[in-house]
């Protein structure tokens, strides 16, 4: 699949690392760094404003090495980027951690993940059919 991408930023394109990835990296465009203090939540942009065809969208994901190694996270995880979204990708990253971190431009801070979904129309009823689950939820079938 071909997408149209503008990069204001001199940073590379987000591309796959390996074969058989599903997300692309993106990258920091702050000129400057970014300090995020213990529980702090900042907007980080990108430079990266893409053209998604309609019925795809393109989901922001936290990168694992950050959270693991750092406590660093996309707050609104996944936060999804709609195909009539034009305005520049951002990353919302929240601090999770008792130190502060730096974020500095062209630094790995999320990972973003193109994927086709289907539109949804509701039809009100007055009931639901009955499955053996029913309406067991979180935790509902125990530990194992």
């Amino acid at each position: 699949m071909k997408i149209r991408i503008v990069n204001r930023s001199a940073h590379p394109l987000p591309a796959y690392e390996t074969a058989h990835s599903a997300g692309m990296d993106l990258r920091a465009f702050t000129g400057e760094p970014v300090t995020l203090k213990p529980f702090e939540r900042k907007l980080i942009p990108t430079g990266l404003y893409i053209e998604l065809p309609v019925g795809y969208e393109a989901q922001v994901r936290p990168r694992s090495g950050l959270a693991i190694k750092h406590g660093i996270t996309v707050l609104n995880s996944p936060g999804t980027i709609d195909a009539d979204y034009r305005g520049e990708i951002g990353v919302i990253l929240i601090n999770l951690s008792d130190k502060d971190f730096t974020v500095n431009d062209g630094d790995r801070i999320a990972q973003m993940v193109i994927a086709q979904h289907a539109k949804a129309e509701f039809t009100e009823t007055d009931h639901i059919d009955i499955t053996s689950r029913g309406a067991g939820g979180f935790g509902h079938s125990g530990r194992k």
